[in-house]
């Protein structure tokens, strides 16, 4: 039989479209407050949201009969016929934030507008009005969220760890700071304050307190007003950039929102300037016609349709665009290389600079290739990094030598210790006999034929190293002179008990250090100390604002990420590392994949080798 469901049940139904952690109901009060003006707000949160939020503003407020209506379905100030849906100019708009909150939670709101003497508070509890009274307030509203899903103990297996939760709300308040710059905003988290804006309009002042002090030279200036679209904030440029697009944020109308027209539009700017994985830092801010957009997607309002998407597209990558092909664009000079010196009257030969930078960022390529360590740490190769860039054993990396009788320069056996034979699945002794395109090692068994994919070959070996063997071996740890200083943002700062935890397991020796710091004192003696910064920048880089630390697959889709830190395509290795490296990836539990998936190796066998050259 068909039946119409209580209020109760379709209460909950509806709150879980709108309501499925503790981020939903802070981004829900934030924008509410935002849209009744307010231009100073504070949140409060405890235990990652799950027992305590508090957001307060100094906005319009509600009378005392209109109180009680906003925890009503349906209910808003926003919108009042259907044909306001096509000129949405407010983040909220359904009228479904206060109800699907209430429904699924303790709230108490005290509330007052300026013209009223007095406030009023309701304490609402599982959708039910339990209370309404006036009361002593300031002007402004007032929400406080305590006890989430406390009667729907299903949905709370679902929740990750405080640590998880509060980053994702730390990460929201981040990038709401940035868009509403001239609103004061303090964030505080289990009594402590993360951090508080001024609200004096400064958005690059907002960027550098709230994400990271170092990219204050790298960023570029974008606003560009052209066709009915008005874009403005700021670009890393080329030569600074990230593994995700993390850092990458949108706002249109004032929304934080995803869109992969915009992140086109990035792409399509930045390409032939960078490396491919490798993404820019953006923090864009677009405003375009109501009408021309449509929000009522979905309840999280965090989806958004342009009209016009190939214009939008176009008009983005063109003001990127824009601002990537000035001057400032280009490389800086590292600090302690001299700067050219100009006398008064003389002519600045822009192409010589550009040209002078980048010889001299050659230059300090060749030295990081020489001052590479170890890439294998057992005393049986020389270091790659005795070497100068490109020059290989046979002076030419695409040679083919037998490791047996060559020596390094090929014509007298090498006196450096050889390793251990490897042997494949059925012990067979597998002979390296060199590399092409200095990417690709070719090796024999006798009976087949093998080409290794040295990169992928050693992300497998450094991924089981860090994952694998940590479960049954203690990992050596090589004690740096010079600690490493790694900065954080306050969304990956909250997690810095559960970093290090995890730094820890891997080899790391690692500890708090200053309000948003994590000093490194101790790396896995297995890396060299190159390796063992890019795996740590690529780690953090990696750690999307999801990423729960206490869950060890978790953990592992992030190792996996970040073994990207290992030996690159195009790294001239002698025989000898070679020979270590197929020794090393044929001692791994899957030598035959990489942690991403990718094949390590091919193997083809003698028959297979003479059927192709039509001999059988």
């Amino acid at each position: 039989m068909i039946q119409i469901l209580s209020r109760e049940v379709s209460d909950k139904i509806a709150a879980g479209e709108v309501v499925d952690r503790p981020l939903s109901i802070v981004k829900e009060l934030v924008e509410n407050a935002l849209d009744a003006g307010a231009d100073s707000l504070v949140v409060e949160i405890r235990n990652g949201g799950k027992t305590y939020i508090r957001v307060s503003d100094n906005g319009e407020g509600m009378r005392p009969e209109e109180a009680p209506l906003a925890f009503l379905r349906h209910a808003t100030s926003k919108i009042r016929r259907a044909e306001d849906l096509e000129r949405i100019q407010t983040l909220g708009f359904r009228g479904e934030a206060l109800s699907s909150i209430a429904a699924v939670s303790r709230v108490e709101m005290v509330t007052r507008r300026a013209s009223e003497k007095a406030g009023t508070l309701l304490r609402v509890a599982g959708g039910q009005l339990l209370d309404q009274r006036s009361a002593g307030c300031p002007e402004g509203t007032t929400l406080v969220v305590e006890d989430l899903f406390y009667n729907t103990p299903a949905r709370l297996k679902f929740m990750k760890s405080d640590g998880a939760e509060t980053a994702v709300i730390t990460e929201f308040m981040s990038r709401i700071a940035l868009a509403y710059h001239q609103c004061r905003i303090r964030f505080i988290n289990n009594g402590n304050v993360l951090f508080s804006t001024p609200g004096d309009g400064d958005r690059f002042r907002n960027i550098l307190t709230i994400y990271d002090k170092a990219v204050q030279d790298q960023l570029l200036p974008v606003n560009v007003q052209d066709a009915g679209y008005q874009l403005s904030g700021y670009i890393s440029k080329p030569s600074f950039t990230k593994a995700s697009r993390k850092h990458q944020i949108y706002f249109v109308n004032g929304r934080s929102i995803v869109s992969r027209v915009l992140d086109k539009a990035v792409d399509e700017a930045y390409r032939e300037k960078m490396f491919e994985g490798r993404f820019p830092l953006a923090f864009l801010f677009l405003e375009a016609d109501p009408e021309k957009l449509d929000v009522n997607i979905h309840p999280n309002k965090k989806e958004i349709r342009f009209e016009e998407e190939q214009q939008v597209c176009a008009f983005v990558a063109r003001a990127v665009r824009q601002a990537l092909d000035t001057l400032n664009a280009a490389p800086g000079i590292p600090a302690g290389r001299p700067r050219p010196k100009v006398s008064d009257g003389e002519q600045v030969d822009i192409k010589k600079i550009l040209s002078n930078i980048r010889e001299a960022e050659a230059q300090e390529a060749a030295l990081r290739v020489r001052e590479r360590e170890e890439l294998f740490h057992d005393g049986t190769a020389e270091p790659a990094a005795n070497r100068e860039p490109g020059d290989h054993p046979d002076g030419d990396p695409s040679t083919v030598f037998a490791v047996d009788t060559a020596g390094p320069e090929g014509n007298e056996p090498s006196d450096a210790p050889v390793p251990p034979v490897a042997r494949g699945a059925e012990g067979e002794e597998i002979i390296p006999l060199g590399a092409v395109f200095s990417s690709y090692l070719l090796a024999s068994d006798g009976q087949h034929f093998y080409m290794i994919d040295q990169h992928a070959a050693h992300e497998r070996i450094t991924y089981e190293r860090l994952i694998r063997r940590k479960n049954s071996e203690p990992i050596a740890v090589q004690q740096l002179l010079t600690p490493m200083i790694l900065g954080l943002s306050y969304g990956e700062r909250v997690q810095m008990e559960d970093w290090t935890r995890f730094l820890v397991e891997l080899g790391y020796e690692a500890e708090e250090f200053g309000p948003r710091d994590l000093r490194v004192t101790g790396v896995p003696g297995f890396l060299s100390l190159q390796e063992a910064r890019d795996f740590l920048h690529l780690l953090v880089e990696n750690a999307h604002e999801n990423a729960d630390l206490a869950n060890p697959a978790m953990r592992e889709r992030l190792v996996a990420r970040a073994c990207k830190s290992s030996v690159k395509a195009g790294d001239a290795l002698r025989p000898e590392e070679m020979k270590r490296l197929i020794l090393d990836l044929f001692r791994c539990e899957n030598p035959y994949s990489c942690p991403h998936g990718r094949p390590t190796l091919i193997r083809m066998s003698k028959q297979e080798i003479e059927r192709m050259f039509k001999r059988v």
